[in-house]
């Protein structure tokens, strides 16, 4: 690496790991001791933080896998500290903020976590990145990153965090009802690993909302466009070279602000009629309460049909009334699928794809 880049690529003087300053030496001892003798949580801390620092101009990132099967790419280390002075700018997140890391580091968003505390001069602690990380935190940290599964079984220690960003999946209706009066401000992201975690965000408990639905606002240096499809086109020199060209139907309002509908591969055209399975699915969430989907499968008549698939044993029995309250015509499900698994990611996201393949084969 140059050494113009090797500049940017610093360590901040106030940087703080787990109460302790460091040097670069001294972190990469630290980083070595987790690797040896840590969690297997911390074993991925120490692996990434000796990638950081290495002569290297990228780093190594596996995708998800939730749209398609998980690659490794390459991301320019330039960029990971640009989306982490685009964060402190947009949540007003300055040196010595202190922050919680209790998302795994084998992903983006954990290592992110890392790149922001590393480069903007954060006191950070490192928590075992489980379903309920606030159990065992009984300090004040102003900010934190967690996923909807996380914040969902962390709501009673809430209290302990200022502010929180969350990301992975979307926040179900019942989940945005229950953090409403919450006092630590609640935000949504919106992003992927190509694009270096969010580029956008909304607040979901705000005191009061000036526009419903709330829209996604891009972070500085971010630009949006739609494609011929009405999918997101994200222009961020900044944090990729190239635009990225998404599956992601929208709503755009402005060139800084859009309404998610949803992923342009989920929709269902049943009769001609277009329908948008996340939309039904927010509407469905304050009814059922086991883990479900919807997706569209093959039907003779209408082309495609909606089908409901629930993540349980025993059918699946629901008040077909309440249900209809709730739904357009069109919207409802014309079949209920109830299998024990679904496919997940390694990071809990839910395959529709496999998982709807694999109960069609096996009901077939």
């Amino acid at each position: 690496m140059k050494s113009e880049e090797l500049r940017s690529i610093r360590l901040h003087p106030k940087f703080r790991l787990n109460g302790e300053s460091h040097n670069i030496e001294s972190l990469k001892r630290f980083a070595n001791s987790f690797i040896e003798e840590g969690e297997p949580y911390e074993e991925s801390v120490g692996s990434f933080l000796l990638e950081w620092f290495n002569d290297k101009k990228y780093v190594t990132v596996q995708t998800s896998g939730s749209t398609g099967a998980p690659k490794a790419i390459k991301i320019k280390k330039q960029h990971m500290v640009n989306s982490a002075i685009a964060t402190a700018k947009h949540f007003k997140l300055p040196e010595k903020t202190t922050a919680l890391l209790c998302l795994p580091v084998n992903f983006i968003a954990g290592k992110m976590m890392l790149v922001r505390a590393l480069t903007l001069g954060w006191y950070l602690d490192i928590a075992q990145p489980k379903s309920n990380p606030l159990d065992t935190i009984y300090r004040i940290y102003d900010f934190c990153a967690m996923t909807p599964f996380q914040l969902d079984n962390s709501l009673s220690r809430l209290h302990v965090l200022s502010k929180l960003i969350v990301g992975g999946g979307a926040i179900s209706a019942v989940l945005k009802a229950r953090i409403q009066g919450v006092g630590t401000k609640i935000y949504e992201t919106y992003g992927m690993t190509e694009t270096v975690t969010h580029i956008a965000a909304r607040r979901v408990n705000p005191k009061k909302a000036k526009e419903f639905p709330i829209p996604f606002k891009a972070l500085s240096k971010v630009t949006l466009e739609q494609d011929e499809r009405g999918c997101l086109v994200i222009k961020a020199p900044q944090v990729s070279t190239d635009p990225v060209v998404t599956n992601d139907l929208v709503d755009l309002l402005t060139y800084k602000k859009f309404i998610w509908l949803g992923r342009v591969d989920n929709v269902i055209n049943s009769g001609g009629v277009k329908l948008y399975p996340e939309q039904i699915e927010q509407k469905l969430s304050p009814i059922i309460t086991t883990p479900y989907f919807v997706a569209g499968i093959p039907d003779n008549a209408l082309g495609e049909k909606v089908a409901l698939f629930v993540e349980q044993e025993a059918p699946f029995i629901f008040d077909e009334k309440v249900i209809k309250e709730v739904l357009g015509v069109y919207e409802f499900p014309k079949t209920i699928f109830n299998t024990p698994r679904f496919d997940r990611t390694e990071n809990g996201k839910i395959q529709r794809g496999q998982t709807v393949r694999k109960v069609l084969a096996a009901t077939s």
